[in-house]
């Protein structure tokens, strides 16, 4: 099936011999983004500090687009049903684009282009997400999630720094390179084929409301648990990428140590094959618990040694290659659980992860503010790690071994953790 095709149009030769996307192309779709959304990263904060100069504005800033963002992600089920999910896919895409343009006009417009990137992240990763679980087996999302971080890494290890290296000659370069990496994307779904979407498809009589979906969400607790893996995760991450430029700039290390601190904390993405290998030999939930135990201690210890500027960059750079490790797994759980005749929206229940997260972590920030210096907040990044070490007490200690392996597997030994 062509990507944009007429109803009424015949399938095309090419498309009925197309083969069907697997594990590879998504990998390569999550590579291109990861290039898009890499290269500015690290120039929001810092920009956005720029225009106001005030790290609590900034904070409120982020939690305004967080709630628009959540209410994206959540309407995206019903647009996909009204519009079919390749066109919502595309208009995910676009508003990257336009992002990048309201990013090129600078100053205070950068608040608007970050509202954009956003929606645009909510929009396109609901409708991936549903991709994958079209076509994807539930065997293959282990080594799907590994591969997509290692593409992903040369944009999100290379954008950061060179988004910030950028900013002297021109405050609109990583805009305009995250503009043609949309565009590339959209190129290359178009190649691929995506259509849209089998489950859709089938249903295509009558949206689902977001409430009901909703509720079938709240009622499944396997569900809810992994959702709050991925929302504990993507704390961690936000508080990493806004506030690590931040704190260098106040305590003089100049504003490339942000750019250059993700950039090194994107690095820990070359390893996650490595690090899924490590997963399949122990278990799932005592990756997770190791993942967010040691994270947790990182980010608090960065705050203790916030007097010491370099030394906090260096344990918050440790603390990252925590939060690389439960990018391999955290997402796992849910997407183990998801029934298929539920895809889409549990899709889109999954992907409020960034949303609430970029709700949940600014508001905290910005009540830690009203008392402490920018390095309280890595105390509160290490509060939530370590409540997510404790959800992850939680976990049946057999999830995700292979089930001819499940009668072999000691228990007792996996359950002591």
């Amino acid at each position: 099936m062509s990507l944009f095709p007429l109803n009424s149009a015949p399938t095309s030769t090419l498309a009925r011999n197309a083969p069907p996307p697997g594990v590879a192309q998504f990998a390569t779709i999550a590579g291109l983004e990861a290039l898009v959304r890499g290269s500015t990263l690290a120039v929001y904060p810092l920009l956005m500090y720029r225009a106001w100069g005030d790290a609590q504005m900034v904070s409120a800033l982020y939690f305004a687009v967080g709630v628009l963002s959540l209410l994206t992600a959540l309407g995206v089920p019903l647009l996909a049903q009204r519009l079919q999910r390749r066109w919502v896919y595309g208009m995910g895409l676009g508003l990257y684009v336009l992002s990048a343009a309201l990013g090129m006009l600078g100053g205070k417009w950068t608040a608007a282009a970050l509202l954009c990137n956003t929606l645009a992240a909510a929009t396109s990763f609901v409708c991936f997400n549903a991709y994958v679980l079209d076509h994807v087996a539930k065997s293959e999302l282990a080594r799907l999630e590994s591969l997509r971080m290692f593409y992903g890494g040369l944009g999100w290890v290379l954008g950061p720094a060179l988004g910030v290296q950028l900013l002297p000659l021109w405050h609109g370069a990583p805009f305009l390179m995250a503009g043609l990496g949309a565009c590339a994307i959209l190129l290359y779904i178009w190649k691929i084929r995506l259509g849209n979407g089998r489950v859709l498809a089938r249903k295509r009589a009558g949206a689902a409301h977001p409430w009901v979906y909703l509720q079938r969400f709240f009622a499944q607790p396997r569900l809810i648990g992994g959702w709050l893996f991925a929302v504990m995760r993507s704390c961690g991450w936000w508080f990493y990428f806004v506030y690590v430029g931040i704190f260098a700039v106040q305590n003089g290390l100049g504003e490339n140590v942000g750019g250059v601190a993700t950039s090194l904390a994107n690095m820990g993405l070359f390893a996650a094959p490595l690090l899924f290998r490590w997963v399949q030999r122990t278990t799932l939930r005592r990756a997770m618990r190791r993942g967010f135990l040691l994270g947790s201690a990182c980010f608090v210890l960065a705050t203790l040694l916030s007097p010491l500027p370099w030394a906090t960059v260096a344990v918050l750079l440790l603390g990252s290659y925590c939060l690389v490790l439960l990018d391999v797994c955290a997402g796992l759980p849910f997407l183990m659980s998801v029934r298929p005749s539920e895809r889409t929206e549990m899709s889109a229940v999954y992907s409020s992860f960034r949303d609430v997260s970029g709700i949940l972590s600014p508001g905290l920030a910005w009540l830690v503010l009203q008392f402490s210096s920018v390095s309280g907040v890595f105390a509160a990044a290490g509060c939530t790690l370590l409540l997510g070490w404790l959800v992850a007490g939680r976990l049946h200690p057999h999830l995700g071994v292979p089930g001819a392996l499940r009668v072999r597997a000691p228990l007792k030994a996996a359950a002591s953790d």
